[in-house]
């Protein structure tokens, strides 16, 4: 078990400090002793604005994680009051939800009011109240096997793939999810930082059905639930079956606005379906110089051009290798694991050059004057990650082509 040693570090706006504490923990600093208010002086200014009341102890009943219903949009206050009239529904609450990734490390978060989601936490996440407290505070707190996944230093963590994206502090961890093998969020904040994060606000409801069976609730809420929504049971192997859509919402940087959400479904390789919709609206097949055609999505192509303009412009074109390029738009979970979350091959955003001298581990044989190329037109070269994977170029900033 991790300690439970919390380290207040002040840094500037948009910039959270996370100090979550595990169950039994006891309190390890003045802060996580203070039952004051948020606006009490042991809050740092720059988390004033999106500090919330404290909850203090939980309410009763503790619900269950039964049905998840994820929309690319916000949910209307019609078909939330319609759910939650569903004969068999115990509760529902309404959140906001969204991912970002972190070296390709996709991380699903939510969005929340602390003192009605943790209801639906593990028991002893539930009531321990320093968690609650801190995440009402607006600190954010993270499941361990998340907090392994990404790549820190002195804790933190930016939260997306773009540089305009806030870094946030890691603290301590919690669980938050009932079953370890089918876990749907990795991280929480407060509701009030959903706007500042771009998530679409209130787009997700998680259903405790108490003793009903979920499955058979199914049908009606993905009538109630609409085309842009998915709705699933939560449980194990949840994000294997091909006949249940899944929703991928993207937040973090300029670029998650203009690469578009959709729903998916999963095929038994790994590979995954986006909706046909949003691959009509985003995904296109063109030409670029040196590798020819290639499918990507289109808010990526111009940079992609401009990019391998220039290397054909400063003579570089021969340290590409057009027979080795790897793809762009590969819809698939990384490593083909559901486990592990969606690649970001899946929206289109990042190709793989050179694959066989490139692999993942290595310092890779890539040109680096190719890379710093493709750095100037706004991607992130995947040779500096902590697990390095030099053949792998992905957006993090829109720029402007002329």
């Amino acid at each position: 078990m991790r300690s439970c040693a919390v380290r207040r570090t002040r840094v500037l706006a948009l910039v959270a400090v996370l100090t979550l504490g595990l169950a039994g923990c006891g309190a390890t600093d003045k802060h996580a002793a203070a039952t004051k208010s948020p606006t009490s002086s042991d809050v740092p200014p720059e988390l004033r604005g999106v500090a919330m009341p404290r909850p203090g102890a939980v309410k009763t009943p503790l619900f269950t994680q039964d049905l998840l219903v994820y929309s690319q949009d916000p949910l209307p206050a019609d078909v939330v009051k319609a759910i939650r009239a569903v004969k068999g529904v115990q509760a529902a609450e309404q959140f906001s939800m969204a991912s970002f990734y972190v070296e390709e490390q996709q991380v699903a978060y939510a969005a929340v009011d602390p003192d009605t989601f943790r209801r639906y936490m593990p028991a002893a996440t539930a009531q321990d109240s320093e968690i609650w407290d801190r995440v009402a505070d607006g600190e954010l707190g993270v499941t361990p096997a998340i907090r392994d996944a990404v790549a820190v230093q002195d804790d933190t963590v930016q939260m997306g793939n773009g540089k305009d994206a806030p870094t946030l502090h890691i603290g301590a961890l919690a669980p938050l999810n009932e079953q370890l093998n089918a876990s749907f969020i990795n991280a929480v904040v407060n509701e009030r930082w959903a706007s500042k994060l771009h998530m679409p606000e209130g787009n997700a409801l998680l259903i405790s059905t108490g003793a009903a069976d979920p499955a058979k609730l199914l049908p009606g809420l993905r009538t109630l639930a609409g085309d842009k929504a998915t709705v699933q049971v939560l449980g194990p192997g949840r994000n294997l079956n091909p006949n249940v859509a899944l929703t991928a919402v993207l937040t973090g940087g300029s670029v998650a606005q203009a690469v578009g959400s959709f729903t998916y479904t999963v095929n038994g390789d790994g590979s995954v379906n986006p909706d046909q919709r949003w691959i009509a609206q985003y995904i296109r097949t063109e030409q670029v110089p040196i590798l020819g055609a290639v499918r990507c999505n289109k808010a990526m192509l111009p940079q992609l051009r401009a990019a391998l303009h220039d290397v054909v412009k400063l003579g570089y074109a021969s340290r590409i290798h057009p027979s080795e390029y790897g793809g762009c738009y590969v819809p698939r979970f990384i490593g083909h694991d559901p486990a592990q979350g969606l690649s970001f091959h899946t929206w289109g955003t990042a190709i793989d050059l050179n694959v066989p001298g490139n692999q993942r581990g290595t310092v890779g044989t890539i040109d680096r004057n190719v890379v710093a190329i493709f750095q100037k037109w706004g991607f992130r070269w995947g040779g500096t990650w902590r697990y390095t994977d030099p053949m792998h170029f992905e957006m993090e900033r829109l720029v402007a082509v002329r």
